[in-house]
C-alpha cells in the first residue's frame, strides 16, 4: 500500500471513530484545539493528516497514533522453518531474513570426523543445548557440554562438531559476513 493511500484513509478511520464516541466536530475541536473546519476537511481527505493534527484527536480519543493511521497488524511471529540437510548436519534456520545475523538451531549425528579448520568474514556463536561439541579453534580444542557457550572470530581457522560418543544439538549465530563460502585454512591431506 503506498504512502498516497495510507493517508486517503486516514479521513474515514477519523470519521468513523469519532462517530463510534458519539463526539461532535465541535466537542473534538474544544478538546484537541483544532478547529471544526480543519477536523471536517482532515475527515472529508480535503487536508492531508499530519502528525501534528493527529497527535491530539489520539490522544482525545484515548486511542494509539497507529489506529488512526491504519498501521498493519503485526504479523504472525513464529518462524515456520524446514530442516536443511548438509553435510550430514541438519540445520533448522530460525532467522527468516537473509542477511544480517542468522540463526539456527543445529543437530550434528554421533560420528568422528578428523577436524578441517576453515575460515571466512564474520563473527559466530555456539550455545550447546545437549550432547557435547568439539570445537578447534586456532590452537585450542575443547569440548562445550549442554549449557555452555563459545564465541569467536571466524577468521581464525575453526572446525567444530560431534565428539564421536553421541549426538549433540546445539544454537549457531553468525554475523553479517558469516554466510560467505568457507576458504580453507590450510591445505587438504592428499
Amino acid at each position: 500500500m503506498s504512502t498516497d493511500d495510507v493517508l486517503a484513509d486516514v479521513g474515514p478511520r477519523l470519521r468513523r471513530i469519532r462517530k463510534e464516541r458519539e463526539v461532535t466536530l465541535a466537542a473534538l475541536s474544544e478538546a484537541t484545539g483544532i478547529s471544526v473546519s480543519t477536523l471536517s476537511r482532515l475527515e472529508s481527505g480535503l487536508r492531508k493528516p499530519s502528525l501534528e493534527l493527529l497527535l491530539p484527536i489520539a490522544q482525545a480519543h484515548q486511542v494509539p497514533l497507529d489506529e488512526l493511521v491504519g498501521a498493519p497488524p503485526v504479523g504472525d511471529p513464529r518462524v515456520r522453518s524446514r530442516p536443511i540437510v548438509r553435510g550430514g548436519r541438519t540445520h533448522w534456520p530460525l532467522t527468516r531474513q537473509p542477511g544480517g545475523l542468522q540463526a539456527f538451531k543445529v543437530l550434528e549425528p554421533q560420528r568422528r570426523q578428523e577436524p578441517d579448520p576453515r575460515t571466512h568474514e564474520g563473527y559466530e556463536w555456539l550455545y550447546v543445548l545437549s550432547g557435547r561439541l568439539r570445537l578447534v579453534l586456532g590452537e585450542h580444542d575443547v569440548v562445550l557440554s549442554a549449557g555452555e557457550a563459545a564465541e569467536f572470530d571466524t577468521r581464525v581457522p575453526h572446525w567444530f562438531g560431534s565428539t564421536g560418543e553421541g549426538p549433540v544439538e546445539f544454537l549457531s549465530l553468525f554475523g553479517p559476513q558469516g554466510e560467505r563460502m568457507h576458504v580453507r585454512a590450510r591445505p587438504a591431506r592428499t
